[in-house]
């Protein structure tokens, strides 16, 4: 059973509807007691680093999620969360799960523009369970102007260019993210959210 984690900033009926679509049982939660009878928790993530990091500590999910032991997967904004420091509209705290900051995409290349939005392919760095299965090259669908650059290469598993190398995808022991929504990406994003379901 996967719990998503309902903080107020995330697509969580396309990530649930993704789910049911391979047959994975899912429910969609707050509340710590019930998120605790979780096998694996997603994060998911829209909108701006430092409200998102305010309404998981009002909620008291800060330190639940520091805690947690289990697989857990970052989604967009969810997996930027995952790190040390964001610096959108204002420098702060993440949840420190992965060393690295926040920060934003400057690609260089005025034919480039921010957001950063559509298709992408991975370039993959590393084996992680997560990706088995995908082709380096494999094209994922991304919507951004901020991404995680790490301080710790072991943690990068996958990056993309757009005008500068930016991670893709990263895992640190039981946390995993990814930059790019799974959910909108075909065949080879739902690959990705069952080989999360099958850890």
């Amino acid at each position: 059973m996967i719990g998503i984690i309902d903080y107020g900033a995330g697509n969580l009926h396309s990530v649930a509807n993704a789910f049911r679509k391979l047959g994975v049982e899912t429910f969609i939660s707050g509340d710590i007691e019930r998120l605790k009878t979780a096998d694996k928790l997603l994060l998911p993530g829209v909108g701006a680093f430092p409200m998102a990091m305010a309404r998981l500590g009002h909620m008291g999910l800060v330190q639940f999620i520091r805690a947690w032991d289990k697989p857990l997967l970052g989604i967009c904004l969810g997996m930027q969360l995952l790190f040390d420091i964001g610096n959108e509209i204002e420098r702060g705290a993440g949840l420190s799960l992965i060393p690295g900051e926040v920060r934003a995409i400057t690609p260089g290349d005025p034919k480039l523009r921010l957001p950063h939005i559509g298709w992408n392919s991975l370039n993959i760095e590393r084996p992680s369970r997560l990706l088995a299965g995908i082709e380096n090259g494999a094209y994922m669908y991304f919507v951004h102007s901020f991404f995680a650059e790490t301080t710790d290469p072991n943690t990068l598993i996958a990056s993309c260019d757009y005008g500068e190398r930016v991670t893709a995808v990263v895992q640190r022991g039981n946390y995993y993210g990814c930059q790019f929504h799974p959910e909108k990406s075909g065949d080879a994003g739902l690959l990705i959210y069952k080989n999360f379901a099958e850890m």
